[in-house]
């Protein structure tokens, strides 16, 4: 069995572990962005030397596991760096339309070059710090996998959410400190404990929302 093949296999195991239903060809077009990753990390700085190997678990599979808690609409994914976690839930989500955020040029222009290979549509790559991004310009989800704390990504993202959109950061260990630090203003739904599969650490999602 080739390097591929046990790539492919291991995915579709995950996707499949993760209940995940995702249409005809996305492993394919999962596998073809990893691969992109692999030859681009370097150039663009995307991904650390000792993390190349571990992209299908840390990064593609490790993105994958919030899929469940998206709502219908659109998404924001903000410091999306190499398109983490956007990227992936964009390819098992073609019907969703997903802004993905960076004030790195070399991030981005790595995401357009992988929407024009992939033919994803559905991507829409902004360099941009999100602050500035437009007042008026609402999501139905916003995603963070890199932000610093909870509040710097409330606060951050404050003018583009509604009450009704959820926002979902990523974290590692359960991030009581920075759950306790949060304004007034952010209600916090839940916390999530994420169980990646052939991740051995610790993963959660906290979902929130602001209040206008």
């Amino acid at each position: 069995m080739t390097g591929k093949q046990s790539e492919q296999i291991k995915l579709e195991s995950g996707i499949e572990r993760l209940g995940l239903d995702v249409p005809s060809g996305v492993v394919q077009k999962l596998l073809d962005f990893m691969a992109q990753l692999k030859e681009w990390s370097g150039t663009y700085n995307l991904v650390a030397p000792g993390e190349r190997g571990f992209l299908l678990t840390r990064h593609l599979l490790d993105s994958l596991s919030i899929a469940g808690f998206l709502q219908q609409g659109s998404l924001l994914d903000v410091g999306t760096g190499a398109g983490l976690p956007g990227l992936p839930l964009a390819i098992i989500k073609p019907e969703m339309e997903v802004t993905l955020i960076d004030s790195a040029g070399k991030k981005i222009r790595f995401i357009r070059h992988v929407g024009r290979t992939l033919k994803l549509a559905n991507v829409h790559p902004l360099h941009l710090r999100v602050e500035k991004l437009a007042d008026g310009q609402t999501f139905a989800n916003i995603t963070s996998r890199a932000f610093a704390t909870l509040t710097d990504f409330a606060v951050a993202v404050r003018h583009c959410a509604e009450p009704s959109t959820r926002l979902m950061a990523m974290k590692g260990v359960y991030p009581d400190r920075e759950l306790e630090k949060l304004p007034d203003w952010v209600n916090v739904q839940s916390v999530e404990s994420l169980t990646v599969p052939y991740l051995h650490a610790e993963r959660h999602l906290v979902l929130m929302s602001v209040s206008n």
